[in-house]
């Protein structure tokens, strides 16, 4: 690989303001870590922890939108406006749950949240079965749901499936209110999944009063501090040892999502020959799936150039030692936007059509151009 150097002025101003931080950039590649832990710095507080945030708020939002609906079906009340409250709340949440796809490493894959909020298709025998069992509904409320519930009946998909028709608010008179104790006790614990999130990036004590109690009764308190552990790359307690190994998680996490949005979200039911790879398609009751992509790959641009503007990110990097690599990301993080955004909606009528298979082919050329700036974080100038 090409070896690239700084200018004696550049090195010398990088290494002098080295000296003065924290950490002992006494290596080769020392000017690499200094970026690279503002970047992760900027990462952590200025991308996930506002857009775990952003979710947590909103789950909150929308069980407290669930509660309003059960108790207005039991008074007889219940109304389309009531339903379409709830609806707003879950597509508001599942955008920042989107835009989070870049980093389900550390507490989303750790505790398994991902695909305890995250999978699909829903189970419908299963979820018949269980409505229909009154000893299981009995006992139905967050922690039950949460702890007893099988991945195809909890989450996103479930409440979905309960809440849209054809992307319009589901008809009132096909509730149930057994229906209404299983959506309120998802709900919640959905919103458990989301504040435990937020804390285990931000730290407990950075939560507001109300999460911390959700989470206290709902023994959900995180163990460690992603947070913390990624700004502090190489002192205690932190799992990275250089800030280097944080830019290849971020960057990797950002592979991973463009994989699955290529591969599978989109692959699968555009290009799959099987009853299963047709029907595997996310968010098909709201018709939210185009978003809900999009939105994948805003989360890989904000993961890899930041959130706002001046946010320091690895692109500093990227775009320093391998311009043309940087402006490849750039440029295919738009062009998968764009084709995402040109194809048909919704996704779930219209799948297997040209224009859905021909994003795949994009959004795959993302993953290669993310796998070349992986290995441009290795050149040292």
């Amino acid at each position: 690989m090409k070896r690239l150097f700084y200018s004696m002025s550049v090195a010398a101003a990088l290494l002098s303001a080295a000296c003065s931080d924290d950490n002992d950039y006494s290596n080769v590649g020392d000017a690499r870590e200094q970026i690279l832990e503002a970047a992760a710095t900027d990462f952590v507080d200025r991308t996930v922890i506002p857009t775990y945030k952003g979710l947590a708020d909103e789950t909150i939002s929308l069980t407290e939108a669930c509660e309003a609906m059960q108790e207005a079906f039991a008074r007889g009340e219940l109304t389309t406006a009531l339903v379409k409250t709830a609806c707003d709340h879950w597509i508001a949440s599942r955008k920042y749950w989107e835009l989070s796809e870049a980093f389900l490493y550390g507490a989303a894959g750790d505790y398994n949240i991902d695909p305890h909020i995250d999978s699909w298709p829903l189970n419908h025998t299963e979820l018949q079965a269980l409505l229909d069992d009154p000893v299981r509904m009995g006992k139905m409320d967050d922690e039950y749901a949460g702890t007893y519930l099988g991945y195809g009946l909890l989450g996103f998909h479930a409440l979905e499936y309960m809440l849209f028709e054809n992307a319009a608010p589901r008809q009132l008179d096909k509730y149930t209110a057994e229906e209404l104790i299983y959506v309120v006790a998802v709900a919640g614990d959905l919103r458990n999944q989301c504040v435990r999130l937020e804390a285990a990036w931000a730290g407990m004590d950075n939560i507001s009063d109300i999460k911390q109690e959700i989470l206290e009764q709902a023994e959900l308190e995180p163990s460690f501090d992603y947070g913390e552990s990624m700004r502090a790359a190489g002192r205690a307690g932190s799992k990275y040892k250089t800030y280097l190994e944080v830019a290849q998680e971020i960057l990797q996490g950002s592979i991973d999502i463009a994989d699955e949005v290529a591969n599978q979200k989109i692959g699968r039911p555009a290009n799959g020959s099987s009853s299963d790879d047709k029907n595997y398609i996310e968010s098909p009751y709201s018709h939210n799936s185009q978003i809900d992509f999009i939105d994948n790959i805003r989360s890989i641009r904000n993961a890899y150039l930041g959130s706002n503007a001046g946010d320091a990110s690895v692109s500093d990097y990227i775009s320093d030692v391998a311009p043309d690599v940087d402006a490849k990301v750039r440029e295919a993080i738009e062009d998968a936007i764009a084709a995402i955004g040109q194809a048909e909606a919704p996704f779930v009528n219209n799948a297997t059509s040209a224009k859905w298979k021909q994003s795949v082919e994009v959004v795959n050329d993302l993953v290669d151009a993310l796998e070349e700036a992986q290995q441009a974080l290795l050149i040292i100038k």
